[in-house]
């Protein structure tokens, strides 16, 4: 007996020590992209191009919190890119009604969690898996999108300057979005690494019949995962909307391709019971590094595309690998 539980606890040290590995072997691949692009053109390295990376990045990573805290609880969101366009629209149709920009972010923000209730909703209580429930709710909610805005852009240029600030102001030379970014990550870092109740989102990822023995309602805590994850993508809708004071109807379609492959690429298992907020965020790097390659190279939009799937197709073939060594 005590010989299997050595056995576990070496398999365990094993398993936290290649999800490590796979973190630093990221680190040395983005190291290695920046000192060939760097020959390759010199405007990769510098202060412009760099900052657009990383705000180009800042943004989404957002999102990619809430997705990364969402697959290790064994749920996928194919409608994120849908619920940050819908905070924009919201968030924008009310400030052109009249509210100021303030509460108008946040109802956007609220209406954005509302859709990830109604997604859990149907998940936890009704027993949908999280892809159909969320693939449905993609498409209506970019419905409500091209119905709200009757499929025209709405301007906001009239946005008052403290409000786009969040989006186009810096301090220091540091873009606020960057500022905001770093704080979103280590706040749910934090929680995710320390909280008791965020460790209940491994637990229910990783044997979810185990952790209602234990105690552990586990639908609530994919309840108000799935809100989390939405109402980060309202968040940082809004903040794209005081970036470029305007609402797209169509903006973020495809964004939850390079949010869920940031997040896999990182270490987060399409299986639930793994990943790290470091991991997902040096994913997103990794993928911001590739785009802006592939830009200052000339390369065809059309082999953009097809070079990130195959990215994230290897990412969720080593995922696969993993966790049928791991079973």
């Amino acid at each position: 007996m005590q010989a299997e539980l050595n056995a576990g606890g070496a398999r365990r040290i094993d398993f936290a020590r290649l999800a490590s590995m796979r973190e630093a072997g990221l680190i040395v691949i983005i190291l290695l992209l920046c000192v060939a692009m760097s020959f390759a053109s010199p405007h990769f390295l510098t202060w412009g191009n760099l900052r657009a990376m990383m705000m180009s990045f800042s943004i989404e990573g957002i999102v990619v919190v809430g997705m990364t805290i969402l697959l290790i609880v064994g749920g996928i969101d194919l409608s994120v890119g849908s619920v940050v366009c819908f905070s924009m629209v919201i968030s924008g149709a009310l400030f052109l009604a009249g509210l100021d920009p303030w509460t108008a972010s946040l109802v956007g923000i609220a209406a954005s969690a509302l859709i990830g209730a109604i997604m859990g909703f149907f998940v936890t209580v009704v027993g949908l898996n999280h892809f159909i429930t969320s693939l449905a709710a993609m498409v209506i909610v970019r419905g409500l999108c091209l119905i709200i805005t009757k499929g025209t852009p709405l301007s906001l240029f009239s946005l008052p300057p403290s409000f786009k600030a969040i989006g186009q102001g810096s301090f220091h030379n540091i873009p606020y979005v960057i500022l905001i970014f770093l704080v979103v990550v280590a706040v749910f870092d934090f929680l995710l690494r320390r909280a008791t109740a965020f460790r209940k989102v491994f637990y229910t990822g990783s044997n979810q019949k185990a952790a209602q023995f234990s105690g552990i309602k586990t639908n609530q805590v994919k309840f108000w995962v799935t809100v989390l994850c939405s109402a980060l993508a309202g968040f940082a809708g809004v903040i794209y909307m005081a970036r470029f004071g305007a609402a797209t109807p169509t903006f973020g379609a495809g964004m939850e391709l390079n949010i869920i492959a940031a997040a896999v690429i990182g270490g987060a298992s399409l299986n639930g019971g793994s990943g790290t907020i470091f991991g997902a965020i040096l994913g997103m790097a990794l993928l911001s590094v590739v785009t802006s390659s592939l830009i200052l190279l000339d390369v065809s939009v059309y082999w953009q595309e097809m070079i990130k799937g195959c990215i994230l197709l290897a990412a969720v073939s080593i995922d696969h690998f993993l966790h049928r060594k791991k079973s």
